[in-house]
């Protein structure tokens, strides 16, 4: 299944999606393949840097440290997520998101891979 081409990738597999003025942060879903089954999620970043965790995704296998690949402020975080990981395993892509950030600079996001290139490292 090919990666929504509407966001940027990183290596570490969060997908960046621009909307309106803010830029959504999620992980993909050869991500969710990998862990299996997400059972816990932990968000405790105010502001993200581009390369730096913001926060951590556990699962049944493995834990794995989520990384921004902008600058900026966090405005939103999903509380549906917090409340029930499990959304991630079933939507990663739409309900699944994990946080909304206001980016310093929207430039930041060329510099990630396209889903064409990031579904290149995966197949």
């Amino acid at each position: 299944m090919a990666s929504p081409a509407d966001r940027r990738y990183r290596e570490t597999h969060e997908w960046h999606m621009p909307q309106g003025d803010l830029v959504v942060i999620g992980v993909s879903r050869f991500a969710v393949d990998e862990l299996t089954d997400v059972t816990y999620l932990d968000v405790r970043a105010k502001t993200v840097k581009a390369g730096e965790t913001f926060g951590e995704i556990e699962s049944v296998k493995a834990t794995s440290d989520l990384y921004a690949g902008i600058d900026g402020d966090v405005v939103e975080v999903n509380q549906a997520v917090l409340d029930n990981p499990a959304i991630i395993n079933d939507d990663p892509y739409d309900k699944g998101w994990i946080v909304k950030v206001r980016p310093r600079d929207i430039k930041q996001l060329d510099a990630l891979l396209s889903s064409a290139d990031y579904d290149k490292l995966h197949s």
